[in-house]
């Protein structure tokens, strides 16, 4: 994992450079100054000369000043190298996110891609810049005082170091032991996002139940857990550190224990014992450090793993090596015996076979599960069919590139998203270089240009999140409008008419069966008006094919549609012809 992480800093080789050789000089002024501290207590304060004394005092500041600049420039390359590598790790991660397909996103929680995307990535990124540096500077600084001390007085140095190989080896247990405590965390960390996105993003529907308290005790409950995760955590890391504090103490015991007698005995300079004190002391802060070192790599490896979990998911729809542009489509839709399972669960389509003609109109009907919407799924490949093929104009759509294939298909779903734009930015999203005239000659097609210029911006109307500042009826028109200027082959309603009123979907499909002309398009509608205007309709039942044919053609069959016709679409069919013979009444009145 350290590794894989490592490989982020390589086109950074030149910052890398300095900033670790700013971060040696920095080590090796630090260990000079207590040689300088020796010559003043032996050539001054032991000799009265207070010339050695001023002496020393200028070098420590010169060291002092030398060790400030070094020190700036690792701390100013280390973070920045942190940000860089942030930066192009959250891009990888987001490439990886947008290319995955549709199975990827079924399974995985909106919250739990937010906290991999956001917190453990800070969490990499932290270690790998500057705490990566911080670690080797401790472990610099260590091998050079052990180094400084056996030069200095090698029997003292010895004694001194005796705690040294236990504080290692705590160290490295400390390290073993946390990691698998900070993935815990994490993964607790993406719990608490899921729950906390779900309910922010259904937030009208726990305020219209009055869920609240329900919603702050699931909450409360995952933080609670994260705590208790948390919590562990830190005693373990409390007792680590509290030893690590102590072995660093006994060394300096040690060295007055037996040090101390020979200083008084003459045999060993005041200036020497100090000089192998500061030595032993100047490891109390990396040594306690180094806890918390330990610490943040093991954080940033668990957190590694998740974000390279993520992007090295493998992507079940690719393309292939020798896949072609799909241009000049005509707009022949067919399926030969294609089967389909979510997962390599149960089949959800069995053998489907039809072929839709170009500029031909298909209507799925069927029951809830029986397969509708992942028909239209497989034309533009958000899934691959376990077995069969899908052809556009006779060639199968795993032998184009997705994006030629999906420019020449256009969606519109029965729950639209729009995202936080304006109306126009909505409109144009399929075709970012849409002039303003096709934006609104897309709008006035889906009857969506009235209520668009009553806003006081018009189309520079800038919607909340998710449309939250429009009715859901508008924001269907406003999808629709942008499905059109997209000006695709291959049209896909799925139940798009489903949040307007009668009125409205009257408009919109006067609109759409103009539209639609030279279009291949398939319909999944619950509206007897879609059904009875379409070329032909195929019933679907435990994902076959079980009937197909035009609206009287199968109301003649008297089968599963002529059922669904008397429970569904019988009642709108009554309440339209009533509707038209109070029209014709005003009408007649009127004359």
């Amino acid at each position: 994992m350290y590794q894989r992480l490592l490989g982020y800093l390589r086109p950074y080789w030149r910052q890398v450079l300095l900033a670790y050789a700013a971060m040696l000089g920095a080590t090796l002024l630090n260990l000079m100054i207590p040689q300088a501290i020796k010559r003043a207590i032996d050539q001054g304060l032991a000799t009265g000369q207070a010339r050695a004394l001023f002496i020393a005092g200028g070098v420590i500041l010169g060291l002092a000043l030398a060790r400030g600049a070094t020190a700036f420039l690792r701390r100013y390359l280390g973070e920045w190298l942190s940000y860089r590598i942030a930066y192009d790790l959250r891009n990888e991660f987001y490439e990886s996110v947008q290319r995955l397909p549709f199975e990827f996103h079924d399974r995985t929680q909106t919250g739990d891609i937010m906290s991999r995307a956001t917190s453990d990535i800070s969490e990499a990124e932290s270690f790998i810049g500057i705490g990566l540096m911080q670690l080797l500077t401790t472990v610099l600084l260590v091998m050079g005082v052990i180094v400084a001390m056996l030069l200095e007085n090698a029997l003292l140095a010895a004694l001194a170091l005796i705690p040294i190989p236990l504080l290692v080896f705590a160290t490295l247990r400390f390290g073993h032991r946390v990691r698998p405590m900070f993935r815990i965390i994490q993964d607790q960390m993406g719990v608490l996002s899921t729950v906390m996105q779900e309910s922010l993003t259904g937030i009208l529907v726990v305020k219209a139940f009055a869920r609240e308290t329900h919603e702050l005790g699931k909450f409360d409950r995952e933080n609670e857990e994260w705590f208790d995760r948390r919590y562990e955590l830190i005693r373990v890391w409390g007792n680590n550190w509290s030893l690590f504090a102590f072995l660093v103490a006994a060394s300096v015991f040690l060295l007055l224990w037996f040090g101390g007698p020979q200083a008084l005995a003459g045999n060993l300079t005041v200036g020497s014992l100090f000089a192998l004190i500061s030595y032993i002391l100047m490891l109390n802060g990396p040594i306690q450090e180094l806890g918390f070192l330990v610490n943040q790599a093991a954080t940033a490896a668990a957190s590694a793993s998740r974000v390279f979990e993520v992007i090295d998911t493998p992507n079940t729809v690719v393309e292939r090596p020798a896949a072609v542009v799909l241009d000049r489509v005509l707009g022949q839709v067919a399926f030969e015996r294609v089967s389909f399972a979510y997962r390599h669960e149960l089949n959800v389509l069995r053998d489907v076979s039809f072929t839709a003609e170009s500029g031909q109109s298909v209507a799925l009907v069927g029951p809830t599960g029986s397969g509708k919407s992942t028909i239209i799924n497989l034309i533009p490949r958000f899934y691959d069919p376990t077995a069969g093929r899908v052809l556009i104009d006779g060639v199968d759509v795993r032998d184009v590139t997705l994006h030629s294939l999906r420019r020449q298909i256009g969606i519109v779903l029965q729950d639209p998203f729009l995202f936080r734009a304006t109306i126009a930015e909505n409109i144009a999203y399929g075709k970012p270089g849409a002039s303003m005239p096709e934006i609104v000659a897309g709008a006035k097609a889906a009857h969506a240009h009235d209520f668009i210029t009553d806003f006081p911006d018009g189309y520079e109307t800038r919607l909340g999140e998710r449309g939250v500042t429009v009715s859901g009826g508008q924001k269907q028109r406003i999808a629709i409008a942008r499905a059109l200027v997209y000006d695709p082959r291959i049209l896909i309603l799925d139940d798009s008419t489903s949040s307007v009123d009668t009125e409205t979907e009257h408009l919109i499909q006067e609109a759409l069966e103009k539209l639609m002309e030279g279009r291949t398009t398939f319909i999944i509608a619950q509206r007897l008006l879609t059904l009875k205007a379409a070329d032909c309709i195929l019933v679907l039942d435990r994902g076959e094919i079980v009937e197909r044919g035009t609206h009287e053609e199968l109301l003649a069959l008297g089968g599963l549609y002529r059922q669904i016709y008397d429970l569904q679409l019988r009642d709108q069919e009554e309440f339209q012809a009533l509707e038209d013979r109070m029209v014709a009444a005003r009408g007649g009145v009127a004359g």
